[in-house]
C-alpha cells in the first residue's frame, strides 16, 4: 500500500473574498489527513474512512456517491466527502492514462470534517499523491495542488479557490490571489484553535455571500474591504507584529460576520479568546460552525475556550512547514 499525508490549514485572513479574486493568507497546520492506496484490477473503488471528525466515525462504500453510509453528520457533508475522493481518483486516472484502474483507499484524519480546517483539501491532496505513486508516477506539489483544486472546483460547483489545496500541498504560509499562488515567510505564530463540534455547509455559505454581493453594492464593498485587510495583514506578518495581526484578524471577523457566515458558537469562542487576552481571533474557513483561530502565546485562551459555552475542543496548532508527505 502506498501512503501519503497532507496538512490542514487555518486562514489568517481572506476566506470568502478569495473566491472573488481578493488575496488570502492561509497557513498549513500540523493536523493531517493520511491516505493509503492499493491498486486493484477490477476497476472498482472501495473507500474505508476513519476519524473524519474529532469524535470519529467510519465510512465504507463501494465508490458510488449514491450509497449513503449511516453516520451522524449532515448528509451533504458525507456526499461531498465521497465526491472529493471520487474526484481525486478521476484526476489520477487522467494523469496516469490508466482509465480503468481501481483502488482500495484507506483514509485517516485528525482534521474535523467541514469545520474550516481544510479537511477536504488535505484528503484530496494526499489521495492524488498516494494513488499516482501507487501507479509509478510522482507529481510535484504544484501539480498535485492544481489537480486537487480541479477536484474541489467540481465538487463545490465552481465556487472553490486555490487557497486550500495549494496550502495543503506545499505547506507553510501562502498567499493566494486569483490563479497566483506562492509561499511567504511567517514568524512562529502562537495559533490556538477552538472547535464547536459542528460544521458549516461550504456550498450554501459561499452561495449566500454571492447572493448578498449581487443584491447589495455594500456587500460587494465588504468583500473588497476584506482584501484590504489581507494586504495590511501581509505587512504585519512580514514585520512579525503579532499585535497588528490580531487587530486585523478581529477586523476580518467583523466583516465576515457582516456577510452572514459567522454563528453564535463561533462568535462566542471569538469573544472568549479576546476576553482572555488573545491578540486577535476570527472564524476560519467557510463559517457557519466549526473552528476559530486565535493568536495567544500564553495558556489563557486555551483555558478560557475550554470553559466557553459551545466550545467542544481546543488545541494549539503548530505551523506545518511541509505540505504533502510520502509515508513508509
Amino acid at each position: 500500500m502506498t501512503r501519503s499525508s497532507a496538512p490542514g490549514k487555518v486562514y489568517l485572513f481572506g476566506e470568502h473574498a478569495v473566491v472573488y479574486g481578493e488575496p488570502a493568507v492561509p497557513c498549513a497546520i500540523e493536523r493531517r489527513a493520511r491516505v493509503g492506496v492499493r491498486r486493484r484490477d477490477d476497476g472498482k473503488l472501495r473507500v474505508h474512512a476513519e476519524d473524519l471528525s474529532l469524535d470519529g466515525f467510519t465510512v465504507e462504500y463501494g465508490g458510488s456517491a449514491d450509497q449513503q453510509p449511516d453516520v451522524d453528520v449532515p448528509e451533504s457533508l458525507v456526499t461531498a466527502a465521497m465526491g472529493y475522493v471520487d474526484g481525486a481518483i478521476e484526476q489520477v486516472r487522467e494523469v496516469t492514462g490508466e482509465e480503468d484502474v481501481g483502488f482500495d483507499v484507506t483514509i485517516e484524519s485528525d482534521i474535523p470534517l467541514g469545520a474550516g480546517l481544510g479537511s477536504s483539501a488535505a484528503v484530496v491532496v494526499a489521495a492524488i499523491d498516494a494513488a499516482t505513486r501507487e501507479l509509478g508516477v510522482t507529481l510535484e506539489p504544484e501539480e498535485i495542488a492544481e489537480r486537487a483544486f480541479r477536484t474541489e472546483y467540481e465538487v463545490q460547483d465552481g465556487q472553490a479557490s486555490r487557497a486550500d489545496t495549494f496550502c495543503s500541498a506545499t505547506g507553510g504560509a501562502v498567499r493566494v490571489e486569483g490563479d497566483d499562488c506562492g509561499s511567504i515567510e511567517a514568524p512562529d505564530l502562537p495559533l490556538v484553535i477552538g472547535f464547536d463540534g459542528g460544521a458549516g455547509d461550504t456550498g450554501e455559505l459561499v452561495a449566500g455571500v454571492r447572493k448578498l454581493r449581487e443584491e447589495y453594492p455594500f456587500a460587494e464593498d465588504t468583500v473588497a474591504a476584506i482584501g484590504d485587510v489581507v494586504r495590511n495583514g501581509e505587512d504585519a506578518l512580514e514585520a512579525g507584529d503579532l499585535e497588528e495581526l490580531g487587530r486585523l484578524m478581529n477586523f476580518n471577523h467583523g466583516l465576515l460576520s457582516a456577510l452572514g457566515v459567522s454563528s453564535r458558537s463561533l462568535d462566542s469562542m471569538v469573544w472568549g479568546a479576546r476576553d482572555a487576552g488573545a491578540y486577535g481571533a476570527k472564524l476560519t474557513g467557510a463559517g457557519g460552525g466549526g473552528c476559530i483561530v486565535a493568536l495567544d502565546p500564553t495558556d489563557e485562551t486555551e483555558t478560557a475556550l475550554s470553559y466557553t459555552p459551545g466550545c467542544e475542543e481546543t488545541f494549539r496548532a503548530e505551523l506545518a512547514e511541509t505540505g504533502v508527505e510520502r509515508l513508509e
